[in-house]
């Protein structure tokens, strides 16, 4: 089961919040057939695509 919560910007975590995201930390990972584990090629090309994306968002930031 998924939870999907909005935090309002600037807005302090409750205690509660905090207790379910250490929670959710200590939670093994499962991988299944709608989300299988990352094969070291797709782990690299992700990684690329985190790095060109920063990259944009940077140039984007920086000429605003």
């Amino acid at each position: 089961m998924t939870k999907t919560v909005t935090l309002e910007e600037l807005k302090p975590l409750t205690d509660e919040q905090r207790e379910e995201i250490r929670a959710a930390a200590k939670k093994p990972i499962v991988f299944d057939e709608d989300c299988p584990e990352l094969s070291p090629a797709m782990i690299k090309a992700f990684q690329s695509s985190v790095v060109q994306r920063n990259r944009r968002m940077s140039m984007t930031k920086q000429a605003g």
